[in-house]
C-alpha cells in the first residue's frame, strides 16, 4: 500500500440518499474553516446531473459542490470516473474528465483494472496535494453481491486507509436496524475501517431519541459521532444525481433513473424543505417540467424555485394546462425521451401550449428536441443508428456524432423589445456538456465568449456496444491528466480514449429563439439574476401576475450555515482523533 501524504476520513452510508454528500460537504468546510488544507474525493459516481472544471473535464456535481464548500477549485481528479446512465443497462463512461465511450453493465462491470488504476492515481495526486482527502462511499458498502465489483466503498477506503463514518438516515425510519445490519454485513478486515456511525435527519426532541444512542455504539462496537438535526430549506443538496426506484405510486410507469419522490417534492414545494419565507407566501408562476426519464442537470430549475416559481414535475398533457412556462430540461438519452414524449401525446400538447403563445424553454437535450429533426448516423445516444423527427417548434436539425462539447461560456443576451425575454442586454455565466451539432438557427438565442483559453470539445471512443471485431483502430491523445489513460484488458473498446481538439474560436453564438419558444445548449443560464428575471418578469407582466422577487444567490452562505449546524452536533473532537 502507498504511503500517502494526506490523512483520510470516509463518509459511507447504509443506503442512497442518507446525506452522504452533504455529510462530505460539511466536512470539508469545517476543516477548511480550522485552516486545514482539505480536497473531497469520490472514486465513481454514476449521476446525469455533471460539471465542466476549467480545463474541460467533466465530473459529478457533488464534489464539485465539496470542493467549492473546501474553498478550492474543482478538478476531474476528485472524481476520477463518472457513470452517466443512457438506459437501465448501458451508461456512457468518464474517466478522468474525458468520455471512454458507452458500456453495457455487464461488460463495464466485467474488468475493472484499469478503471481501478485511474482511480488511485488520481487519488495519489490528490493525497499528494492536500493534509486530509474527504472520501465519500456510494450506496452501501454491505451490498455483498456487488463486493468484488465494489471500487468505491470498503476498497477505496482500505486503499486510503481512511477512518470510515457509517451514516444512517433516521428521518426514513429503521436507523437501528440499518446501521447494525451494515455493520453485520460487512467481513472483518471492512468492520475495522469504520471508526464511529453518524443518525442523519433527526426531527424533533433529541432528548426522545434516547437510549438509542448508546444501543448502537454498544451493538456496533464503534461511538454514535453526533446526532444531525434535519435542516430546512438546505440548498447544498442531498444527492448528486437522482434516486433510483423511489417514485410516487402515480409516476411509477417512469424508469428508474428519474425524479425522485424526494427530488419532485423539494421542486413542486410541498415538502417541508421548501416552506419558508420567500417561497411559501405567493408562488404566483407556474412553471411545468417534462419529467423526461433520462434527465441530466435538473438543478437548471433551482433559480426558478428560490425565485418563488411553483414548480410541477408533469407526466400528462393535462398538467401542462395551467403552465406559464414550460421547461424541457436536459436529456442523456434525447431521442429516446422525445419518443417518450409523444408516446404521452406530451409532444403534441407541447405544440397545441406554443399555439397559445405559452413559453417553452428547452435546455440542451431539451432545446434538441424543440427542433425539426434529430438524426444519430453514429448510434452515438443508442444501440443502433436512428432518427426521429422533433416537435417543429424551432427551425432547428441536430446530428449527433461522438464529438462532446464541454466547456464553461459567458452569456450574452442581446436588447429585445418584445418576446419572453424582453429587456435590456443581459449577462450571465454557464457550462456547455452535450454531443450534437445543430444548424438551421435563424435567431441565436446568445453571444457565448469561453471562460478559459481552451474550450475542449471530446472525441469520444468507440462504443461499448461493438464487438471486438467491430472496433476500429483509432489514434488518441491523453486529456488534462496525462499521468492516467486507461488502456490494456479492455483493448480497443475501453483503450479507446478521448481525442481532444481545442476550437479556436474565443466566442459563438448559442441556442435558437421563435416567439416564444426559447432554446439553448447552456446549464446555469438561469443562475444568472438578469436573465432570469428578464423571463419571469416577462412572464408576470403577460399574465398580470406579481413580480417575483430575484435576488443575488450566494452557495457561501449555505456551506457555512451547514458547517455550523453539523459541527453543533457532532464530536469534533473524535473526528478531530480521526485525522491527526
Amino acid at each position: 500500500m502507498p504511503q500517502h501524504h494526506a490523512k483520510a476520513i470516509m463518509i459511507q452510508g447504509t443506503s442512497s440518499s442518507v446525506g452522504k454528500s452533504v455529510m462530505a460537504a460539511a466536512l470539508c468546510r469545517i476543516l477548511a474553516q480550522d485552516g486545514i488544507k482539505v480536497a473531497p474525493f469520490k472514486a465513481q459516481n454514476m449521476s446525469n446531473n455533471s460539471y465542466v472544471t476549467a480545463d474541460g473535464g467533466e465530473m459529478g456535481r457533488a464534489q464539485v459542490v465539496q470542493a467549492q464548500a473546501a474553498g478550492i477549485e474543482p478538478h476531474t481528479d476528485m472524481n476520477p470516473v463518472l457513470l452517466k446512465p443512457e438506459a437501465d443497462s448501458r451508461s456512457q463512461v468518464v474517466v478522468n474528465g474525458k468520455p471512454v465511450g458507452s458500456f453495457e453493465a455487464r461488460k463495464y462491470w466485467g474488468d475493472q483494472s484499469e478503471v481501478w488504476t485511474a482511480v488511485t492515481e488520481a487519488y495519489d495526486r490528490l493525497a499528494a496535494q492536500y493534509d486530509v482527502i474527504v472520501l465519500e462511499g456510494a450506496g452501501s458498502p454491505a451490498e455483498v453481491n456487488l463486493r468484488d465489483r465494489d471500487i468505491v466503498n470498503m476498497k477505496m477506503a482500505s486503499y486510503a486507509n481512511a477512518s470510515v463514518i457509517l451514516v444512517g438516515d433516521i428521518d426514513r425510519g429503521g436507523v437501528f436496524a440499518s446501521l447494525f445490519g451494515t455493520m453485520e454485513l460487512l467481513l472483518p478486515e471492512e468492520r475495522s475501517l469504520v471508526k464511529a456511525t453518524l443518525i442523519n435527519r433527526f426531527r424533533g426532541d433529541i432528548n426522545l431519541l434516547n437510549p438509542l444512542p448508546e444501543m448502537i455504539a454498544d451493538r456496533t462496537g464503534v461511538p454514535v459521532a453526533g446526532v444531525i438535526p434535519f435542516v430546512y430549506d438546505l440548498q447544498v443538496k442531498d444527492e448528486d444525481g437522482v434516486t433510483f426506484g423511489d417514485f410516487d405510486p402515480p409516476t411509477t410507469v417512469l424508469p428508474p433513473n428519474s425524479f425522485s419522490l424526494r427530488e419532485k417534492a423539494r421542486l413542486r414545494g410541498n415538502d417541508d424543505s421548501a416552506n419558508n419565507a420567500s417561497t411559501s407566501r405567493t408562488q404566483p408562476i407556474n412553471i411545468a417540467v417534462i419529467a423526461l426519464p433520462r434527465v441530466s442537470n435538473h438543478d437548471d430549475l433551482d433559480p426558478f424555485r428560490r425565485a418563488g416559481c411553483r414548480i410541477r414535475i408533469v407526466t400528462k398533457p393535462s398538467e401542462l394546462n395551467d403552465a406559464h412556462i414550460i421547461i424541457i430540461p436536459g436529456s442523456k438519452s434525447t431521442i429516446a425521451d422525445l419518443r417518450w414524449m409523444k408516446s404521452r401525446n406530451l409532444g403534441k400538447a407541447l405544440i397545441e401550449a406554443a399555439n397559445r403563445n405559452v413559453t417553452i424553454v428547452g435546455i440542451c437535450g431539451g432545446y434538441q428536441i424543440l427542433g425539426e429533426q434529430l438524426d444519430d448516423p453514429d448510434a452515438t445516444e443508442s444501440s443502433k443508428p436512428e432518427s426521429e423527427p422533433g416537435l417543429g417548434l424551432l427551425p432547428t436539425k441536430t446530428v449527433f456524432d461522438t464529438t462532446k462539447t464541454t466547456r464553461r461560456v459567458n452569456i450574452e443576451i442581446p436588447h429585445h423589445e418584445t418576446g419572453p425575454l424582453k429587456g435590456p442586454t443581459a449577462t450571465g455565466t454557464g457550462y456547455e456538456i452535450h454531443t450534437g451539432i445543430t444548424t438551421g438557427i435563424t435567431e441565436p438565442l446568445a453571444t457565448l465568449t469561453y471562460t478559459d483559453n481552451k474550450s475542449p470539445i471530446h472525441r469520444e471512443g468507440v462504443s461499448g456496444r461493438l464487438d471486438r471485431s467491430e472496433v476500429p483502430s483509432r489514434s488518441t491523445t491523453d486529456g488534462p491528466n496525462e499521468s492516467s489513460p486507461v488502456t490494456g484488458d479492455l483493448e480497443g473498446e475501453f483503450a479507446a480514449r478521448a481525442e481532444s481538439s481545442d476550437d479556436e474560436r474565443d466566442t459563438t453564438q448559442d441556442g435558437a429563439l421563435r416567439g416564444a419558444i426559447i432554446g439553448t445548449y447552456v446549464h446555469g443560464i438561469f443562475d444568472s439574476p438578469d436573465i432570469l428575471r428578464r423571463l419571469l418578469n416577462t412572464t408576470a407582466e403577460s399574465h398580470n401576475l406579481p413580480q417575483p422577487v430575484i435576488e443575488e444567490f450566494s452557495m457561501e452562505a449555505e456551506y457555512d450555515r451547514l458547517a455550523k449546524i453539523t459541527r453543533e452536533n457532532l464530536d469534533m473532537s473524535l473526528i478531530n482523533s480521526l485525522i491527526t
